[in-house]
């Protein structure tokens, strides 16, 4: 099972550790790619602080942000299982996993990134700011520029079973399953019962939740249709929408009552 996430927009401080290696990190198809979108943050960052706050678009409270991006290639790197922070990683609670738990995450979970491209949990990264929605002078969107890397790196990473997507709409932007991967991918959406709505907070937590009880459980469905089985006996309501038509992926809508 492959389980893709978003990032979170708020990371925890890069710490006193080693600097980034960007040889060390997965996925080492994707390393051209990450060397431009970091050779370009870097000098754009130091080079003017209000036009990288702009590309960026971050308020004025967080022009720290650009400065920290300066110091990429320098600053202490950690996890990114502990630089992620935020709602899903709260619910997701890597740190507090059991052992056998620990080590299905280090396995399955991918964490998309506007800088990395895409990071296993384990990776040792540096606290950066940078979307997926972001558009860099020289690069361009970096949605477009992540596609190609992803298209050729990603299917081998997929393996043949099951892939989960819980990115957002920005982060899937960088890659689409397509053919028999997509086949066995479920995206999946956190529905406020009573009202059939996306509120944002909760499902985030409740994809975090997900992920937690599968990895917790020692459960790896191989189909969108175990995923669906699984879910349910785990105490989730799910509504599963098979594909109407080949090389699309089924889409599951968990529904809570309760908005926390």
């Amino acid at each position: 099972m492959l389980v893709l996430l978003p990032p979170s927009e708020g990371k925890a401080s890069s710490g006193r550790g080693a600097p980034l290696k960007p040889e060390a990190l997965s996925l080492p198809g994707l390393g051209a790619a990450r060397e431009a979108v970091l050779e370009e943050l870097v000098e754009l960052c130091a080079a003017d602080e209000d036009k990288a706050r702009e590309v960026l678009g971050l308020s004025e409270g967080l022009r720290g942000e650009v400065a920290k991006n300066t110091q990429l290639r320098t600053a202490g790197a950690r996890p990114a299982g502990e630089i992620y922070t935020g709602v899903l990683y709260d619910a997701l609670g890597l740190a507090s996993l059991e052992p056998a738990a620990k080590r299905r995450a280090a396995r399955s979970l991918l964490v998309f990134s506007g800088l990395w491209g895409a990071v296993r949990v384990t990776d040792r990264i540096p606290s950066y700011r940078c979307s997926m929605g972001v558009k860099l002078p020289g690069l361009g969107a970096l949605g477009a520029h992540w596609r190609a890397p992803m298209a050729s790196v990603l299917p081998e990473a997929a393996g043949d079973g099951l892939v989960l997507d819980l990115r957002s709409a920005a982060y899937a932007a960088a890659w689409k399953p397509k053919g028999e991967v997509a086949a066995r991918t479920a995206g999946v959406r956190v529905l406020h019962a009573p009202t059939r709505k996306v509120v944002s907070h909760f499902n985030k937590a409740t994809k975090g939740r997900i992920v937690r009880s599968l990895l917790t459980a020692g459960i790896a469905p191989r189909s969108p249709a175990e995923l669906v089985e699984a879910l349910r006996d785990l105490g989730y309501t799910v509504e599963e929408h098979a594909p109407t038509r080949p090389g699309t992926a089924w889409a599951l809508d968990v529904l809570v009552d309760e908005v926390h």
